[in-house]
């Protein structure tokens, strides 16, 4: 969490005091120091004498920024994904921060899963009962998603009963979007070979379009997201004809 509100703080670009930062975290400046290390190592923010200032930019917020915010709403969206799927199914994973909750509630059931990328290949590498597929295909570094036309290729050849899907923007208008196109093609490729569409996607995504376009929002079957999620924005997703469970 004090990680989350740090790099918060810093969205606007500006240089900003450790003893602000440690003001608005509730810490000691020594901890916040402590954090600052662990965010700067992580490529998240420059240090520079006594404050720190941020590294993120206007477009893809880098994975491991992700992974440190709404960690309570995604491991919720995590479960309630979890507990819809079978035993027996076959489940393509979609990369990021949510799906690897998702990813992380699999270990004991008996499916079979592609995941779209190493971190969540990494959550279920021991899980006994998972049938681990691998489409191969180039990494996109950071985010560690397999990308490209070997990767493609894995949905010319299978077909999967459920497909997770994650979002970079999601929108009723313009439905589940995607920063990177090499990922977004992947994703959309994911989605034909798939019989059913679950969207994790928590609230911060609503009302965002990103670069490529994925697929329409009446492509999703389900989405699972949190209770922050614009009522105006749920209502028309409903109105489209989709699923939509608030956890």
């Amino acid at each position: 969490m004090r990680h989350e509100l740090i790099l918060q703080r810093l969205r606007g670009g500006e240089r900003v005091a450790v003893g602000a930062l440690a003001e608005l975290v509730g810490a000691s400046e020594m901890t916040v120091r402590r954090d600052l290390d662990v965010l700067e190592r992580d490529g998240l923010l420059r240090r520079v004498r006594g404050a720190a200032v941020s590294m993120l930019t206007g477009e893809e917020t880098p994975y491991a920024a992700r992974s440190r915010q709404r960690l309570e709403a995604k491991r919720r969206i995590g479960e309630a994904v979890a507990d819809l799927l079978d035993d027996g199914e076959t489940v393509v994973l979609d990369g990021g921060s949510t799906t690897l909750e998702v990813a992380r509630r699999l270990t004991d059931r008996r499916l079979t899963v592609l995941p779209l990328s190493l971190h969540a290949a990494d959550a279920l590498r021991g899980a006994e009962s998972v049938r681990m597929v691998l489409p191969g295909g180039d990494i996109r570094p950071g985010e560690l998603a397999f990308v490209g036309p070997l990767t493609e290729y894995a949905f010319k050849v299978m077909r999967f009963d459920t497909m997770v899907l994650s979002s970079c923007g999601l929108s009723a208008r313009d439905g589940v979007s995607a920063h990177d196109l090499a990922e977004g093609a992947v994703k959309k490729a994911a989605v034909d070979a798939s019989a059913r569409i679950v969207a994790a996607v928590d609230s911060s995504k609503f009302g965002r379009t990103a670069f490529g376009r994925v697929c329409a929002a009446d492509e999703i079957d389900v989405l699972v997201t949190d209770r922050d999620a614009p009522s105006d924005e749920v209502e028309r997703l409903r109105e489209a004809g989709v699923e939509v469970r608030l956890v």
